[in-house]
């Protein structure tokens, strides 16, 4: 049995919804035995992205004020993001816009490994899809980090697998939300 075939994510846990202003804001904070310069490199390198995030990255995410193509991986034509990194302070704070949505991950030195924080602006609606797709999206980055790379788990794989469907349950009962229908 490989890696990918053993892993199912844990319960739903660690993500957050608040309304500000107009904006919901999904925020998921997520605790790695690794250090910032690890995690931060894993957050803005092209090659590491492609192992366990929802998009392709054309360029390093590492410099502030350059652009970026994100492409978002499985979907169903090609959507292609032209995203400006506003603010990237190794290894701590890195800004950009995806798809239209605010994205801003911290990064804080805790003991022997880091604890990151992700906010991201979200229609409410979609909130529980996104924070069971970033949960997994971690595990896998977890994964990555640990010298075990899975293989990124996004768009219909994801949504066929049995994991994602019970967190995006779990979240959104946690979150006061109904599941999307489609």
């Amino acid at each position: 049995m490989t890696e990918r075939e053993k892993y199912m994510p844990g319960p739903a846990g660690g993500a957050q919804l608040q309304k500000e202003g107009e904006k919901w804001r999904l925020i998921i904070i997520r605790e790695f035995h690794h250090s910032p310069d690890k995690v931060w490199q894993a957050l803005t390198d092209p090659e590491q992205l492609r192992e366990w995030a929802p998009f392709e990255a054309d360029g390093s995410l590492a410099r502030s004020g350059s652009t970026v193509n994100l492409t978002t991986v499985g979907a169903p034509a090609p959507l292609v993001s032209a995203t400006r990194v506003t603010r990237a302070e190794a290894p701590k704070l890195l800004e950009y816009s995806w798809g239209g949505n605010d994205m801003r991950w911290e990064l804080e030195a805790i003991g022997g490994g880091t604890r990151l924080t992700l906010w991201s602006t979200i229609d409410r609606h979609f909130s529980s899809m996104g924070a069971a797709g970033w949960h997994i999206c971690l595990d896998v980055l977890d994964s990555l980090l640990e010298g075990s790379p899975i293989g990124r788990i996004v768009a219909g794989d994801a949504l066929k697998f049995e994991g994602w469907q019970r967190l995006n349950a779990e979240y959104a009962k946690e979150f006061g939300v109904e599941l999307p229908k489609w």
